[in-house]
């Protein structure tokens, strides 16, 4: 399973917005989803090795940004893509080199939103979307992090605000939760301050926002 998304109503002014690891999205009116089979439903065709990376509720006109593991990201209207039936299999959204892949799919409301991305090695920064620039669907994108040997792959990228929280997960079963405002913000370019101190022959393997529960609110 690769995403959840909880639906009161089938609206006919919202989308799924959906994002593969080749670069591939693709948007569908939510209305297209109204009628499902116990056996499911077509959502999106993907080609030979490619899977879902993301996939979003959209209300038409949100900002959309691909993150690749290179540390390339592309921002684009999310207008650029014409809504499409479940069957059809998408437009390009970001073009990558061999060997790279996306591995996030952010939709903002706003670009005084700020973006997280954390490297294996346990590396990561945070910067305010305003300081990417469009690059437009179908690039290259520009520069998120520094691609370095320091850093390793990008492993994950999030929307964030300064009052979040985020958990670290590493591949040796370590969890670490820090408040995103411990997180310096950094222009694009540049390498990142170290977010988690890995052991030997470990990487950060993701990271996810805390969803603060009501008993959690309760007990602060």
């Amino acid at each position: 399973i690769n995403a959840i998304l909880p639906i009161k109503e089938f609206v006919e002014d919202r989308f799924i917005f959906m994002c593969t690891a080749q670069g591939t999205v693709k948007k569908t009116p939510l209305s297209d989803f109204s009628n499902p089979r116990k056996a499911g439903i077509i959502a999106v065709a993907l080609d030979e090795g490619d899977y879902l990376v993301g996939v979003e509720l959209t209300s038409g006109q949100s900002d959309v940004v691909l993150v690749s593991d290179a540390g390339k990201a592309v921002w684009f209207d999310e207008e650029d893509v014409r809504p499409m039936g479940r069957g059809a299999r998408g437009v390009r959204g970001m073009r990558l080199m061999q060997g790279q892949a996306v591995i996030s799919l952010l939709v903002a409301e706003s670009d005084q939103q700020t973006v997280l991305v954390a490297t294996e090695n346990g590396y990561g920064k945070r910067t305010v979307l305003a300081d990417f620039r469009h690059s437009g669907r179908g690039t290259q994108g520009v520069r998120a992090i520094a691609d370095s040997e320091r850093n390793g792959r990008v492993v994950a990228a999030k929307l964030v605000a300064d009052n979040d929280e985020v958990m670290l997960i590493t591949t040796g079963g370590v969890l670490i939760r820090t408040r995103v405002s411990e997180i310096r913000g950094m222009g694009r370019a540049t390498q990142g301050v170290t977010l988690i101190a890995l052991d030997d022959g470990e990487k950060l393997a993701g990271l996810e926002k805390v969803i603060e529960t009501e008993a959690d609110l309760a007990e602060e």
